[in-house]
């Protein structure tokens, strides 16, 4: 049963050295500004901790992974100030997780769009079931997946990006997401799927943490600019929302 907050729910369990962070929120665990900036919040915690040996990252539910962004906030924005802010959250969230010292392994049990995407393209190493399809359906809005290019972009190449975000309406499947790289192992079921990431998370988290931070290092070599990067992305995206293509493609959505 999933949570029915408004402002979405954030849950963490600490077992064994391994943290899983839960996130959900009733409109197919999408993201609100609030529960963006508690998850980034939380990574940052995480990372200081040393009872802490890796991380999993989960959504509630049995269906949706993630819709990203809240809908309902996207089309509340009125100025470049707001448009700022709002495509900031997942900037945040994508910054925290690549300066966590922590390995982070996502587990997707169901379909993503747009920052749900970017979150996953976050993670170091992924399980997915054979449900978890995936879309940047950024362009029929008016807008572009800016701030999460770069992440996306580091998992599936230039070319997977563009083949991704340039075909907005479509669909791609999990086992495509694999042959990628954005997905590391895909399943036929959730079941199966928890059983493998149980008996891998227990393994990993009983390697040395140091060598799992060196190598987390590794993994992230070359975004020192991101801090920058993606905020400079936020402030064009938080323009591009306004322009009369975007408003045209988003009035059919308001209230």
């Amino acid at each position: 049963m999933g949570t029915n907050r408004e402002n979405g729910s954030l849950y963490t369990k600490i077992e064994n050295g391994i943290a899983t962070v839960e996130f959900g929120h009733p409109a197919s665990n999408s993201f609100v500004a609030e529960l963006l900036e508690r998850l980034a919040r939380e990574f940052q915690e995480l990372s200081k901790n040393r009872e802490v040996s890796l991380i999993v990252l989960k959504s509630e539910g049995d269906r949706t992974f993630c819709a990203g962004a809240s809908f309902d906030e996207l089309v509340a924005i009125s100025n470049e100030a707001e448009g700022k802010v709002f495509f900031s959250g997942f900037a945040r969230v994508i910054n925290a997780m690549r300066h966590c010292k922590k390995i982070i392994l996502g587990r997707v049990q169901g379909k993503a769009v747009g920052g749900g995407v970017g979150l996953i393209a976050a993670c170091d190493y992924v399980f997915a079931t054979e449900a978890a399809a995936i879309r940047l359906s950024e362009l029929t809005l008016g807008i572009a997946p800016l701030v999460i290019a770069p992440v996306v972009e580091r998992k599936i190449g230039k070319a997977g990006l563009a083949e991704l975000s340039l075909a907005p309406t479509e669909w791609k499947n999990a086992y495509w997401a694999k042959e990628k790289g954005l997905f590391s192992k895909v399943f036929d079921s959730p079941k199966q799927m928890d059983k493998e990431l149980y008996f891998h998370t227990q393994k990993l988290a009983s390697f040395n943490p140091e060598a799992l931070a060196a190598m987390k290092k590794v993994f992230w070599e070359g975004t020192d600019h991101w801090d920058t990067l993606l905020i400079q992305r936020a402030e064009m995206s938080g323009k591009l929302v306004l322009s009369p293509h975007a408003q045209e493609a988003l009035s059919t959505f308001k209230k």
